[in-house]
């Protein structure tokens, strides 16, 4: 079973705390996106990342200064957001933080899929941004196919805990046979479970710990999720839907 999540848009340098174990598979993808965006002007690069100018300014520098040879940080600890601070990688023992490496991808508009100790450097470019490049108008169209293939569900299901930006990179090509099963995660109210944004975050995170700490192999297993007060509701939940309320 594989495990798919989205990045965060707030990134960090650490090559202190866990020392990176493996190089991105994608590297040439992300090499070529590299010199691209370094080909910008800071007005372009602006418009591209959509931000304001101050954040604009230290996305710039560090991009100008940076090289894919600087990466020390591993992908799990680069990335600062709730989701990366419920999964808590720091205070993992050794046989969780090899669950995740096993298990774990995280899907980026940068470096297409990492594993969680592929040494990374910090970036800005979210899935749904839309370079023109090489005759491509989006990154869904420069990723195409290779996201999907690299999660080889001819092994086994994948379960979906990323954003529906990052899964929309994998959903146009499923076949009939792959498993891809997503995890919805709200409060119960009036029989229904209303999701909210920051708390299925947090969730998200949470799962994925809770999924390495009990070295969760099967769907069952996931089932057995009841951290942050959720539960695995049977009677809202799909074959390819899996919801927890709470």
């Amino acid at each position: 079973m594989k495990i798919i999540i989205a990045p965060a848009m707030k990134m960090q340098v650490d090559g202190d705390s866990l020392p990176p174990r493996s190089q991105p598979q994608f590297l040439a993808q992300a090499q070529t996106l590299h010199n691209w965006l370094k080909t910008l002007s800071f007005e372009q690069a602006q418009q591209l990342w959509q931000c304001s100018t101050r954040l604009a300014r230290l996305n710039y520098d560090q991009l100008q200064n940076t090289t894919l040879a600087d990466a020390v940080t591993p992908a799990v600890l680069a990335y600062i957001g709730l989701q990366y601070q419920a999964l808590a990688p720091g205070v993992l023992s050794q046989s969780a933080l090899d669950y995740l490496q096993d298990h774990l991808r995280i899907m980026s508009g940068f470096y297409g899929l990492l594993r969680p100790f592929d040494a990374v450097i910090p970036y800005r470019l979210e899935m749904q941004s839309k370079p023109v490049l090489a005759g491509q108008q989006n990154l869904y169209q420069i990723w195409q196919q290779r996201l999907y293939q690299a999660l080889q569900f001819e092994q086994g299901s994948v379960l979906n805990l990323a954003s529906m930006e990052y899964a929309k990179a994998v959903l146009p090509y499923l076949k009939p046979t792959d498993q891809l099963i997503t995890c919805r995660f709200g409060k119960l109210q009036n029989g229904r479970v209303k999701q909210q944004a920051t708390a299925a975050k947090m969730a998200r995170g949470t799962m994925v710990r809770y999924l390495a700490e009990h070295q969760i192999e099967t769907l069952v297993g996931v089932k057995q999720f009841n951290q942050l007060n959720y539960r695995y509701l049977p009677a809202l939940s799909t074959p390819t839907t899996l919801v927890f309320g709470c």
